[in-house]
């Protein structure tokens, strides 16, 4: 089996990555192509080595193993901030990110999704959180983690709001290829020949819980964590196991059919049985020309409807809870720069799913959009103010600041600093430190 580098972490408990950033959620399947081999040997070459999970369990790292979604953040100190420094990243004890704006009082806004949320690339002070916390006066929780799709993001929203009597107010943030991530049973068979952990730091995308499609009664199903003790996860070392646990996850197969990443011993016959359950009869897997293009839009479909059940159900959740729910959606590379090329985007399906049942949205591309119609950049130039593969600190304010007034709207009461009353004078406890 290939063994990735081990680099032994510094004093302060990080990993050294020269001036290299860490982008857990831009990996699709890109950079230098491998020659095309078989699914199966692909996934036994996915184990994991067995030093790199004895890091990731039992040391400090990025992420920490939680038996439903996988993982969820834990307490270490990336080098991928602008500036080659290096980022605090720190959990609380129920699991957020770390907060310190008017972390006393009781927060009525919990933010869950993927890195973007979670805010990936920068400090615990420097998230779209911590500065609309400052602005509005009051506290908002970061549930997010890098890697999620909109299904693990759901599970964990479920199992907090659940217990949360504070929070009234929900917010479900979507990226990019968020809505394939849902499906996949384990992640990091996607992407293992493209991203370094790091000697396990930085090791995440293992088995979790996951929605697919269940090919003999046509029904996307809800399954659990196929590894929900802690100590099992050292069966990701076994190549059997690997191969006997995801020989059959279609979405994993259609993700290395759309890289060309594999091209022989796929489950065509149930790839054509998950295209007929989803009304696409003309996919065509019968020429290796054919089979990227054919990937890449039944994987589009599998993910899309996969997402429409989650977003109808995480709706239903927050209703039944007495809770209000808001979806924010931003891609910046693959819906935003097509939008500025006047391409149309490529998950409009989704976009088009939630307007119609009038869920409360927010589209960070448009915002976007309208805001580099403002300049004279280039492209790229326009990325560097906001972006350093996520967003820079600069980028987590511009969208707090974005998503300010729809928030304001949002909350009843309003936030303390917008009340047009006299109640906001009454007196400053919470604010003032007690003597």
């Amino acid at each position: 089996m290939e063994r990735r580098k081990f680099i032994k972490s510094n004093a302060l408990g990080a990993i050294t990555l020269g001036s290299t950033p860490l982008f857990p959620d831009l990996l699709h399947g890109g950079g230098k192509k491998d020659k095309a081999k078989s699914y199966e040997e692909y996934l036994r070459k996915s184990a994991v080595p067995k030093e790199e999970l004895d890091i990731f369990l039992h040391e400090n790292s990025w992420a920490q193993f939680d038996p439903e979604v996988g993982y969820i953040l834990g307490n270490y100190m990336p080098h991928d901030g602008i500036d080659k420094s290096f980022t605090l990243s720190t959990v609380m004890n129920d699991g957020k990110r770390t907060n310190a704006v008017y972390r006393d009082k009781p927060c009525r806004i919990n933010t869950y999704g993927d890195s973007f949320t979670h805010c990936h690339q920068v400090s615990d002070a420097e998230t779209w959180q911590e500065y609309l916390a400052g602005h509005l006066g009051e506290p908002i929780h970061n549930f997010g983690m890098g890697g999620f799709g909109v299904y693990q993001a759901y599970r964990r929203l479920k199992r907090r709001e659940k217990v949360d009597k504070d929070s009234k107010y929900v917010i479900l943030y979507m990226w990019g290829d968020d809505y394939m991530r849902s499906v996949f049973r384990c992640r990091y068979a996607t992407y293992y020949k493209h991203w370094n952990d790091y000697g396990g730091y930085m090791f995440h995308g293992n088995f979790w819980s996951n929605i697919e499609m269940d090919l003999q009664t046509g029904e996307l199903v809800e399954k659990e964590n196929r590894i929900a003790v802690k100590e099992d996860l050292y069966k990701m070392a076994d190549p059997d196991f690997m191969y006997e646990n995801l020989k059959d996850d279609l979405m994993v197969q259609l993700h290395l059919l759309s890289h060309d990443m594999v091209n022989s011993d796929v489950d065509v016959k149930g790839l054509k049985k998950l295209a007929h359950i989803l009304e696409r009869p003309e996919m065509d897997f019968s020429t290796p020309g054919k089979m990227m293009a054919t990937a890449t839009a039944l994987k589009n479909k599998y993910a899309f409807e996969a997402t429409k059940y989650i977003l109808r159900h995480t709706d239903a959740f927050c209703k039944e809870q007495g809770k209000e729910l808001l979806l924010i959606h931003f891609d910046p590379y693959g819906v935003f720069k097509s939008m500025v090329r006047g391409e149309p985007r490529y998950d409009q399906e989704v976009v088009d799913f939630i307007q119609s049942n009038g869920y409360r949205f927010f589209d960070m591309n448009t915002v976007h959009l309208e805001d580099f119609k403002n300049f004279k950049l280039t492209l790229d130039d326009y990325m560097g103010r906001y972006f350093n593969g996520h967003y820079t600190p600069a980028g987590n304010h511009f969208f707090a600041y974005a998503l300010k007034d729809t928030l304001v709207d949002w909350l009843h009461p309003k936030p303390i600093t917008y009340r047009q009353d006299d109640s906001k004078w009454i007196g400053f406890e919470g604010y003032l430190p007690k003597h």
